[in-house]
């Protein structure tokens, strides 16, 4: 809701800078999402002139010459392209110095070769309307140099709220107004409907029937006779403009300015196109279709509204009006539509058609029936001064107001329970009051009568206990902390593990994100996932936000992907990213599985290049390997991997990772296909774990080994291999040939080369030895050493090089 200030002022004026206002309103309740400005700057350089002379430029046929009287400093020369522009004209006109709405500062300007001190102005060039074809053309009696400001609303900082569904009186000029003057105490204007100009009874010739009352809680109409239709006056445009709104032509601007005063949405039916004379309120057929206001064809079911005549639907209830009964240039006759609609259908229909309007984000909220004559009431007296009109005799109102309104108990001493900090029952009362409230004294408190436009949100004791808090200020309660009775907060032993795996990716210099728990299903598509692949399971949303997102995730690739093609397209070639959140699959059962990830993705360099190294390793498998290894050590957990594939990795670059012998996850590089489908021309490495197992076989407690007492006895090994022997499984043999005393066995280095001959490759071992009770010697280890040739002999074909 973007509210002009120069129009809430005329409501409520609170005589606070923006930003004061703006900081009120957001401590009670009412949050400003953002204040704009709107229009001009430099006010004062925006005047009233009076053109003197109008004559033809001597080198452009389509430009004028004009002498203008702007008040002081006499009478100045200005270049105008407009072709209504005449002598005797009273106009708007911004002189050398005045900063126009698109920041655009003006100066004296040559326009072919003679001299323009400003510029006479047209209505879009104030921001205050959308006509350009001609000059603005004001009112005979204002005088040269009057500031502009003062004719016109130029210029006005606009407060763009974040209104609650709760809170639909907040979508109305005149609620925000009541906001303020609770919260400053602003004297508050009468309302704008305080004076009905209609009158009772029927209208002749017209007649409504609503079928579903149910979803049509009242209907209220008026006709006029002799309407003009034609362009509204600027201040009417300028406030629409600055509430977002653009004008079109009286008749509809009046409809848009009313619901934005009063919240309550409005539509005008050219009566001579509403056939019959005959309005009916009914649900829809199945298949169903009317064109809509837009010019779209819009296919109904038999859950949503129809308002129709003679020959069929001419609007969707609550939502749009119907092409075919708008109003336009030649409409002398029109029908004032002012209805209440039942909010969840409205949401719905708008919902399923994938049509949202003004209307539709109000109704939707719930609005008061109430609402309706109000907004009748000051669109009628807007008609009548605008259009020329002349009001048919009576009004139709089917349905009427809302249920009377319930009476709440306030206790002075439950306020003062709840908040923590007594308020005095005076002060309860006039905040609620200055909200709207009827407020009667009782004994031990207040009887509070709520107002229609809050029926349906505050319905007990504590929804006005928080109405007197967040008007009397929330700042003002004291700062205490929850009773804790010797209890103290801690991390669970699974949250320190995770925290510590996290902690261990971000020291190797990891960022990690935090994706939507939602993707769509062509995501398995693009992962090159089989039919049977459990990852396609997915759990569906039911009331989905955008197609992306319609359904659960089933693994963290996507989402990291995505955010790695996002950097990638803009220049971040470098990445290391990794997301930890929850996966869920549809496994048949009455709740989906889920259980928390850890994934992981290396594109590019993996350290920036220096003038003193060569070109620094890229993202691959053993990159990626050793991220996952520096996070599942920080855990504590024994884990190997062994070659394996994945539909979306690339095939021998790719492995499953074990924890304790349990299958936890894969590891590997994008396979081509897939790094084409998020636009990774260099490719990327992966890896993805169940967290939750891996952390089943995690070490929790720390055991400590005295590491100091006696010292370690090193031997390097070389042996060769078979090329496909993985080192993996070398390390495994050492280890298990090594017995207790091997306390570390590390590849150091690889050869392949003609020493070894083809086929075989020289892998170079570090072994360490330690003993807790004694140093050990040469002749301690010579036997362990031997076992583990032997090993690797018999074992894997391992022969000792010399």
């Amino acid at each position: 809701m973007r509210v002009p200030v120069e129009w809430l002022s005329e409501y409520a004026d609170a005589g606070l800078p923006t930003g004061a206002l703006e900081q009120r309103l957001t401590m009670t309740g009412t949050k400003v999402e953002a204040v704009h400005h709107h229009g001009v700057d430099e006010l004062e350089r925006f005047v009233i002139g009076r053109v003197l002379e109008a004559g033809r430029h001597p080198d452009a046929d389509r430009l004028s010459v004009c002498m203008v009287d702007v008040g002081d400093g006499g009478p100045q020369q200005i270049v105008c392209g407009a072709p209504n522009v005449a002598a005797g004209q009273i106009v708007a006109v911004a002189r050398p110095g005045a900063v126009m709405p698109d920041g655009t500062k003006l100066g004296v300007a040559k326009l072919r070769g003679v001299e323009s001190n400003g510029m006479i102005l047209a209505e879009d060039e104030l921001a205050i309307g959308t006509e350009h074809a001609g000059i603005m053309v004001l009112d005979d009696g204002l005088e040269p140099g009057t500031p502009l400001a003062g004719v016109l609303p130029i210029a006005t900082d606009v407060l763009e709220l974040e209104v609650t569904p709760n809170r639909p009186d907040c979508l109305a000029i005149y609620g925000v107004a009541r906001e303020v003057h609770a919260a400053t105490g602003a004297p508050l204007a009468d309302p704008p409907w305080t004076e009905d100009l209609g009158t009772p009874g029927q209208i002749e010739g017209v007649e409504v029937v609503v079928e579903a009352g149910d979803l049509c809680p009242r209907f209220t109409a008026r006709a006029f006779e002799d309407v003009t239709i034609g362009p509204s006056p600027p201040w009417l445009k300028a406030r629409l403009m600055a509430a977002g709104q653009r004008p079109i032509n009286n008749v509809v601007d009046i409809t848009n300015y009313v619901m934005l005063l009063v919240g309550s949405p409005l539509h005008a039916f050219d009566l001579d196109r509403v056939a019959g004379g005959r309005l009916v309120v009914r649900r829809a057929q199945d298949g169903e279709q009317v064109t809509t206001l837009d010019g779209q064809v819009r296919t109904l079911d038999d859950q949503m509204l129809v308002i129709d005549d003679a020959d069929g639907p001419t609007s969707i209830a609550g939502v749009m009006g119907g092409e075919r009964s708008e109003v336009h240039e030649g409409t002398t006759r029109v029908l004032m539509e002012v209805a209440n609609w039942d909010g969840p259908n409205i949401h719905r229909t708008s919902q399923v058609l994938g049509l949202r309007s003004e209307a539709s984000g109000r109704f939707e909220k719930g609005l008061a029936p109430e609402q309706a004559m109000e907004a009748q009431i000051v669109a009628t007296r807007l008609m009548l001064e605008l259009t020329g009109a002349r009001l048919v005799p009576g009004t139709i109102d089917v349905g009427g107001d809302g249920p009377a309104g319930i009476v709440v108990r306030l206790r002075e001493h439950r306020v003062e329970e709840i908040l923590g900090r007594p308020i005095p029952r005076p002060r309860q009362a006039e905040i609620l009051r200055a909200l709207g409230f009827g407020v009667e004294e009782a004994p031990g408190g207040l009887e509070v009568l709520v107002p229609a436009f809050r029926r349906n949100d505050v319905t007990r004791e504590a929804d006005l206990i928080e109405e007197v808090a967040r008007i009397d200020g929330l700042e003002k309660l004291p700062a205490t902390l929850p009773k804790r009775r010797g209890s103290a907060g801690r991390l669970t032993v699974q949250q320190r593990l995770r925290r510590r795996a996290i902690d261990a990716l971000v020291g190797r210099g990891m960022y990690e994100i935090v994706g939507w728990s939602f993707t769509d299903p062509g995501l398995a598509d693009r992962l090159r996932l089989g039919p049977d692949d459990p990852r396609r399971r997915f759990v569906a949303l039911e009331n989905p936000m955008s197609e992306d997102h319609t359904v659960m995730r089933t693994t963290l690739l996507g989402s990291l992907l995505d955010a790695t093609r996002h950097n990638v397209a803009r220049g971040r070639s470098d990445l290391a990213l990794f997301e930890a959140g929850n996966v869920y699959r549809d496994d048949g059962a009455e709740l989906p599985h889920e259980h928390r990830s850890l994934a992981g993705v290396l594109v590019g360099r993996l350290h920036p290049q220096t003038w003193g190294t060569s070109e620094p390793p890229r993202a691959s498998f053993f990159a990626a390997k050793g991220m996952l290894g520096a996070a599942l050590d920080a855990v504590r957990v024994r884990w190997d991997v062994e070659p394996a594939s994945e539909p979306f990795l690339h095939p021998g670059r790719s492995a499953r990772v074990l924890a304790g012998g349990e299958d936890v996850g894969w590891i590997g590089e994008l396979h081509p296909l897939a790094a084409r489908a998020w636009d990774l021309d260099h490719g990327a490495a992966l890896f993805e774990v169940d967290l939750d197992r891996v952390l089943g076989h995690a070490d929790a407690v720390a055991h400590y080994v005295d590491l100091t007492s006696f010292p370690e006895l090193r031997m390097d090994l070389s042996v060769t291999l078979d090329d496909d022997v993985p080192a993996a499984t070398v390390l495994a043999t050492v280890r298990e040939a090594g017995g207790e005393l091997l306390a570390g066995v590390r590849v150091f280095d690889l050869y392949r080369g003609e020493q070894v001959g083809e086929g075989r490759k020289s892998l170079a071992l570090a072994l360490s030895f330690r003993a807790a009770d004694r140093t050990l010697t040469d002749e301690d280890v010579a036997p362990l050493r031997d076992r583990i040739v032997a090993a690797l002999r018999d074992g894997l074909g391992g022969e000792l090089r010399a």
